[in-house]
């Protein structure tokens, strides 16, 4: 990863944003501690008192709140260094972490499940922890991808190894809220996993913010960053349904989907006029379609961020820069077909058919009493009809830079302005080159643009396969029968005497060997050795990766010797889940609670019905007045499963969390 003390903007983004996470967090705790004595207390001056702290306190989180979307409207950070006269566009911040400390869970759990020397893994799960602190600051480029890559496949790995579905490790994984600032604190791997999922989808957009978008192979990047990002998203959105952070909520994602796509498209429409737009009919009719596109997908961007539960939580300068950016496109759309109709006047040699036919696209109708033929032949009629689309683009522009002008944010982001205020200079100077003196006795009212494209912009899915990754864990065994799903006995060593004569047993299987077709009467079957024993280990040399034939060659290899070999068997256990609860209420206008569900084995067995396939994590929605401001992390309790009494989420919180 990047040194995280490196004096660079992004980096100063990012402490700044860590800050205000712990800020944030503080707050949420004081505010928890004034609604819980405002709950217990009866006494009114107290409680007159604790309103009023309440009222300074939710003051200041909405001005954190405001200061992390200044944070996350920063985009002028994130461009190319050079010279740019484009709308900028936005980039994702990483999600903030606090750091993990993977020893003692890890080392317990390899003596106690696979009873081998934890010691000899120090190395393997220093790795891992060093992995995971450079994913906190990664490089903005391939290899930063790759790296965030390899550290999601490792946790696949590590979830195999170490976290069985019956119990919970200990290890607790505290994430921040990209957008609200609020911690979500877990004992769940697949917290860590998609958080850094987002992680990757919003490198992406950083490095697609950063490509110069004054080349086109800079453009072409920029298109495939947003793409590959979109991808990334929406992966998470399918793979992750209830993820407990709002950044990372379905509605959320979709949103971030579309922005990325939206994006996208303003790469490519910039693409088509690289080079310059030339004052030609076709190119024209071309460039006004794909730039009403544009438009027109920021405009569903735009509705979409405006809709619950979305609308509270993302930056009020996103929403007003995709309607900004809309209303900009569609001017320009406007823009492009008063220049075909104002600059072009049909020549005798010119291809009629064709010219009518592409006239007639741009429109879903044309105006009352027009044809597009007769507004090709008719120079009045051309001229009113290209100027009733100059004002319609007048006032699109007007009403982008009106909007800029409300939002504070955007108000400070000069090239923005510059860009807004040139455009709309370029259409008053075209308006005021036309003639002035028949414009009270023009009623023709300029129709919309249809758009249309011949790019095609989808989501990029993620390429894991691509990043090839090496388990830290390997000595393990292979993870196909050495994972935490099984248990397994302690390793037994059997000592075959010399003379013995045959083995008395066959193997079969791939990595590890496993006995079958053991005669009960030979001398390892007396010494210990079981059907169905896997063997890890011949003459001290450690066999789980080798195979039957090496298995054998290695126990024929030992001769006229005494053979010792070590085996272990597989226990089979019947597993029950524990009963766990983590709750993160913050008294936000919409809260999300996480309720790991128990189930009540016994009752189960009693009824002999098949039990419902419960989500880990449920989402719940609370008003207001009563959502909880509370943190409820889970503790063991011994027994829990064995109980007969019936759980609910309420006396789980009553019984086993406790206080933060």
């Amino acid at each position: 990863g990047c040194n995280p003390l490196a004096e660079t903007g992004r980096s100063k983004l990012q402490n700044q944003r860590a800050v205000l996470n712990q800020q944030i967090l503080r707050a949420v705790r004081m505010r928890a501690g004034a609604e819980n004595l405002l709950r217990a207390t009866t006494n009114n001056k107290v409680r007159e008192q604790v309103l009023l702290e309440l009222s300074f306190v939710n003051s200041d989180l909405q001005i954190l709140k405001e200061e992390l979307e200044g944070l996350n409207i920063s985009v002028e950070v994130y461009q190319n260094a050079e010279e740019t006269f484009s709308i900028p566009l936005v980039p994702l911040g990483l999600k903030e972490t606090k750091e993990v400390d993977f020893t003692l869970p890890l080392k317990d759990f390899i003596l106690e499940h696979y009873s081998e020397d934890s010691s000899e893994y120090e190395d393997e799960i220093a790795d891992l922890m060093d992995l995971r602190q450079a994913c906190r600051t990664p490089s903005r480029d391939q290899a930063g991808i790759e790296m965030l890559i390899s550290y999601f496949l490792q946790l696949g790995y590590v979830e195999n190894r170490f976290f069985p579905p019956t119990r919970h490790m200990g290890v607790l994984f505290t994430w921040y809220d990209s957008f609200t600032g609020v911690p979500v604190c877990q004992q769940n791997l697949l917290l860590e996993k998609a958080s850094i999922l987002f992680n990757i989808g919003a490198l992406y957009t950083q490095i697609g913010t950063r490509c110069n978008r004054q080349t086109q192979a800079g453009l072409e990047n920029a298109v495939d960053a947003f793409q590959k990002a979109a991808g990334v998203l929406s992966y998470l959105k399918e793979t992750f349904t209830h993820t407990p952070s709002y950044d990372m909520s379905p509605a959320m994602l979709n949103v971030l989907v579309k922005m990325m796509l939206a994006q996208a498209r303003e790469c490519v429409f910039e693409q088509t006029g690289l080079s310059g737009i030339r004052n030609e009919f076709f190119t024209l009719v071309k460039m006004t379609q794909e730039v009403a596109k544009v438009g027109e997908v920021y405009m569903l961007l735009n509705t979409a961020m405006n809709q619950e539960p979305v609308k509270e939580n993302i930056p009020y300068s996103w929403s007003k820069l995709a309607q900004i950016k809309s209303d900009h496109y569609k001017a320009l759309a406007h823009y492009f077909i008063a220049t075909i109709l104002c600059d072009h006047e049909l020549q005798p040699g010119d291809d009629e058919d064709q010219q009518e036919k592409a006239l007639s696209q741009l429109y879903d109708h044309m105006p009352e009493g027009l044809m597009a033929l007769a507004v090709l032949k008719d120079k009045v009629c051309r001229k009113q009809l290209g100027k009733a689309h100059l004002r319609k683009a007048v006032v699109y522009h007007e009403e982008a830079l009106r909007v800029c002008g409300l939002c504070k944010k955007l108000r400070n982001i000069d090239v923005l302005q510059e860009v807004l205020t040139a455009a709309h200079k370029r259409s008053l100077l075209k308006y005021a080159q036309q003639e002035t003196e028949d414009d009270f006795l023009s009623l023709i009212q300029a129709p919309d643009v249809l758009p249309k494209t011949e790019h095609k912009i989808e989501t990029i899915p993620p390429q894991f396969s691509k990043v090839k990754v090496k388990d830290f864990f390997h000595k393990l065994g292979p993870l196909t029968v050495f994972s935490a799903k099984q248990r397994w006995t302690a390793p037994r060593t059997i000592r075959i005497p010399q003379g013995a004569g045959g083995l008395g047993f066959h193997l079969k299987g791939g990595s590890p060997a496993q006995v079958y077709c053991l005669d009960p009467v030979c001398p390892a079957a007396s010494l210990g050795l079981k059907e169905g024993d896997y063997i890890v280990s011949v003459g001290g040399v450690d066999c789980k990766w080798l195979g039957v034939n090496e298995v054998l060659e290695k126990l024929r290899s030992v001769g006229e010797q005494p053979l010792e070999m070590e085996v272990v068997s597989c226990q089979d256990t019947a597993a029950s889940l524990h009963s766990k609860s983590a709750t993160y209420s913050v008294g936000m206008q919409k809260t999300y609670s996480l309720i790991c569900l128990a189930m009540d084995e016994d009752k189960i067995d009693q009824t002999k019905k098949a039990p419902l396939k419960l989500p880990f994590l449920s989402w719940g929605t609370k008003n207001r007045q009563k959502a909880a401001s509370t943190l409820c992390l889970p503790s063991a309790v011994a027994g829990s499963s064995q109980s007969k009494k019936k759980l609910s989420p309420f006396t789980l919180l009553n019984t086993e969390s406790s206080w933060y």
